[in-house]
């Protein structure tokens, strides 16, 4: 679910956009336009790093590095996630066969040693993967700065037999982690020369290895997409920011929001754009000098057309291009002075860090951390620092000092008032959000057409089960549409509402506040063009010279499409620009990744499962079996298996037999022997037609007699239900305003090669993201990739994460350990929560 950058796989002709009100921008024709222009080309040669890919969805043996030992710590701020990376790092080193200790309170614990490092067992990292903070501490430590504390530090490791370091923490974590490798060498001398360490001691030990993981909510390292507990942060700013809403919108008031992110304006730059906020100001784009009037025309238009709140979004470092600081209070006092505007301010602060990590941050966390002990103990005496990353889907191990460097050459960047180049530091991801955030702000609605205006017609409809970030498309599509003077039709209920004519225009004011509401305004149907007729759908696009359609959906508005597409040579009304958003939460849609709606549900199946998980603590020795959506699809099933800790989950594409099920019981009824008494079973709805979600119940209440009861949770629509998160929000308001550009495009081509009509394939296609790409995919191309019958992409991602899952889960894999036995009692090393 990282941050989408947009590339095309073709290349549409560049369309004139908007002058939005973000911080620097204007409305009276300054260098927006041109500021856009210098971010494309610095994105177009913007130099990646050299990502080596880690080992998510390779063979991995248990035991394979017995008698080795890592220790794990947090360090700096903290960050939802951080402990669900915590729990992974220990349980892949337990299977792996290693010793791992846990150091509490960061390089403080290092330096003082003693009770501060401890042995970890399976159960000791159980139950906290959805817990915020981190579970073993973070401190400042001025000891660890100077020599002497780092001796102090190393000798505590060598006591413990640590030469392998998982470091969870920021830029200055990681350097002072990369500090004391460096330093390593010589602090073994010197210990040995003191005899507070044998010759045999420094042999054994005689060197170490780092492996860092970034755990920040500001999202400022360079070389990773996100950082452990960004996505968690934004869900704070995003649900504080819907509250505030309401009130603002009940006094008309204006809410000046400051939130967190240090020197980084990706919070604000993400919320802004999932927010609908006013205006934005982070500190790599400072406004311009006589922003203010600029920021007071912007909000005064805003309460002409009929608005009756507004949301400035301001990150706490922001400055003006001399780099002075720009604060809440100062722009809550502009307002109130000329606007007469009741202006309140209200900053976030630490509750940005708090609460419960995403379900996004808990996979995150658990592959890095994962990912990060495989690369330690791949790692050799030569070996350079490697920090755990994530480029597009994909874990990635890249140098941990360029990374460092590079982050802490934005700040020089930022000093030295070139802004633009700090921009580019940050990376790809950000700078396609800058660039987003410049062309899809808020929109302006044309008082008179410029020269390149459109005047096509369009229409937008929604096309199979709802799902939310459906309206947050919807409006992108119309105030794009709009603004470049075109019609937009608001279909209601698919195609079953077109062939009966239910059509509305939709304006500007129509889809204000959709954004951030779940469902589908429009309705939609699961109904498809050939079970109402071509020749009606054909009929009723002509009478409303509907000259483009977007169809917002899951796999039927892809079969839409297709049908449409074949059936050209018969209805030349078909001849026009067809775009499929994938909307769904099955996550089946061909040609993308990810859906919009997708992170919804996922979200609301682990907050459904975290609510279960605190029945089952009063209960005691119980097992519950929760049925997820999805269709055939175990999407949902799978990563929310991860997110949760799940025991296991079941879904279509992995086949499994009774003897399978079977060994899933004599697990969970080896766990009922400890301390911790509960489990959890996830099932995809379609997993199996004869093992059903009733069996399962039935056989684990038979099997379970006198150990473990069982009760089977059916999540049903709940899934499709509540409020779309940040991702599926920005998702959708991308996706829909690239699908704009891409019907004008077309259509401008068409028009240019003095064809009446679209005809290639691309113009009928589905706009998706891979990896960190948004691509635009004919539909006929993709035909080959589908298991029709199962409405499956052959070949998905995610189906490389399951092993991991399961490492995590079957706590029994490493119960043969002598390592482990050495040192806790059977009875210990059995206590586990997969319900994590």
């Amino acid at each position: 679910m990282t941050e989408p950058t947009i590339e095309n796989s073709i290349s549409p002709k560049t369309t004139r956009f908007h002058k939005v009100s973000f911080g620097q921008g204007s409305q009276d024709g300054d260098d927006s336009e041109e500021k856009i222009e210098r971010i494309h080309r610095k994105v177009s040669r913007a130099k990646s790093f050299a990502y080596v890919e880690g080992q998510e969805g390779k063979p991995v043996t248990k035991n394979q590095f017995e008698g080795r030992s890592l220790g794990v710590f947090t360090s700096g701020g903290d960050a939802q996630g951080m402990n669900a990376a915590l729990r992974a790092a220990v349980r892949m080193g337990i299977y792996l066969g290693c010793k791992v200790y846990l150091i509490y309170e960061g390089y403080q614990g290092m330096v003082d040693g003693g009770n501060n490092i401890q042995l970890a067992t399976w159960a000791t990292v159980s139950g906290i993967i959805g817990a915020g903070g981190t579970l073993i501490g973070s401190a400042r430590c001025m000891d660890f700065k100077e020599r002497p504390g780092r001796l102090r530090a190393a000798k505590n490791l060598i006591s413990f037999g640590i030469n392998n370091l998982v470091c969870i923490g920021g830029d200055g974590s990681l350097t002072g982690a990369n500090l004391f490798k460096q330093e390593w060498s010589s602090l073994l001398d010197e210990l040995t020369e003191t005899k507070q360490i044998t010759e045999e001691e420094r042999e054994n030990y005689s060197f170490l290895n780092i492996v860092g993981l970034v755990g920040s909510i500001d999202n400022d390292f360079c070389g990773t997409d996100m950082t452990i507990g960004a996505d968690s942060a934004l869900h704070r700013i995003i649900e504080a920011v819907d509250a505030i809403v309401t009130t603002a919108f009940s006094h008309q008031r204006c809410f000046v929001m400051e939130v967190m992110g240090r020197h980084c304006g990706y919070l604000a730059l993400a919320a802004g754009l999932a927010s609908d906020a006013d205006w934005i100001m982070i500190p790599e784009n400072p406004p311009e000098k006589g922003w203010e009037d600029k920021l007071c025309k912007r909000l005064a238009l805003q309460r002409e057309l009929g608005h009756r709140l507004n949301i400035v979004l301001i990150a706490e470092g922001a400055i003006d291009k001399e780099g002075k600081p720009i604060s809440a209070d100062y722009i809550k006092d502009i307002i109130k002075k000329r606007l007469k505007i009741d202006t309140r301010v209200t900053i976030l602060g630490h509750v940005q860090r708090g609460g419960a990590a995403s379900a996004f941050d808990r996979v995150l966390g658990t592959r890095m951390g994962a990912e990060a002990v495989l690369a330690l103990m791949n790692a050799t005496p030569d070996s350079e620092p490697v920090v755990i990353s994530l480029n597009g889907n994909q874990t990635c191990r890249i140098p941990l000092m360029e990374s460092v460097e590079k982050t802490k050459a934005v700040a020089k960047a930022m000093e030295d008032k070139d802004f633009l180049r700090a921009a580019e530091l940050r990376g790809t991801s950000f700078l396609r959000n800058l660039e987003t955030c410049l062309q899809l702000s808020k929109l302006q609605p044309k008082i008179k057409a410029g020269e390149e205006q459109y005047s096509f017609t369009f229409g937008v409809m929604n096309v199979g089960a709802p799902a939310c970030g459906m309206n947050s498309a919807v409006r992108s599509f119309v105030r794009h549409g709009v603004w470049k003077g075109c019609k937009v039709w608001g279909i209601h209920d698919g195609f079953e509402g077109l062939s009966k004519g239910n059509v509305q225009e939709l304006n500007w004011r129509t889809v204000y506040g959709w954004t951030g509401t779940g469902g589908s305004l429009l309705g939609t149907q699961r109904i498809e063009p050939n079970q109402v007729g071509l020749e009606t759908i054909a009929r009723q696009i002509k009478a409303f010279n509907i000259q483009g359609l977007l169809i917002i959906g899951g796999f039927e508005a892809y079969s839409s499409i297709l049908q449409l597409y074949e059936a050209r040579s018969n209805y030349p009304e078909f001849r026009i620009p067809i775009v499929c958003v994938p909307a769904t939460i099955s996550n089946n849609v061909p040609g993308t990744d990810l859906s919009i709606g997708c992170d919804t549900a996922l979200n609301e199946i682990v907050q459904m499962c975290d609510k279960i998980k605190q029945s089952a603590i009063g209960s005691k020795r119980r097992v519950f079996v929760v049925e997820t959506m999805g269709g055939y699809c175990g999407y949902l099933a799978s990563i929310a298996g991860i997110a949760s800790g799940a025991d296991q989950s079941f879904i279509f594409e992995e086949p499994f037999t009774i003897q399978d099920i079977m060994d899933d019981i004599r697990h969970l009824t080896q766990k009922m022997e400890g301390e911790l008494k509960r489990g959890i079973l996830i099932r995809n709805e379609l997993a199996n037609k004869n093992y059903t979600t009733d069996f399962f119940l039935r056989l684990l209440q038979e099997e379970g007699k006198g150990k473990f009861s069982s009760r089977s949770t059916i999540l049903g629509h709940m899934q499709q239900g509540g409020v779309p998160t940040p991702f599926d929000r920005n998702l959708g308001l991308k996706l829909a305003a690239k699908s704009l550009s891409h019907m004008i495009s077309c259509l401008e081509t068409a028009k240019s090669e003095n064809a009446i009509s679209c005809e290639t394939p691309i113009s009928a296609c589905v706009i998706g993201l891979r990896k960190k790409q948004i691509m635009f995919s004919p539909v006929i191309d993709l035909k080959k990739e589908i298991d029709f019958e199962h409405r499956l992409p052959k070949e998905q991602w995610w189906m490389k994460l399951r092993p991991l899952m399961r490492i995590l889960a079957k706590h029994e894999t490493v119960y043969a350990s002598e390592i482990l036995a050495q040192d806790e009692s059977f009875d210990e090393e059995i206590e586990d929560d997969v319900c994590q």
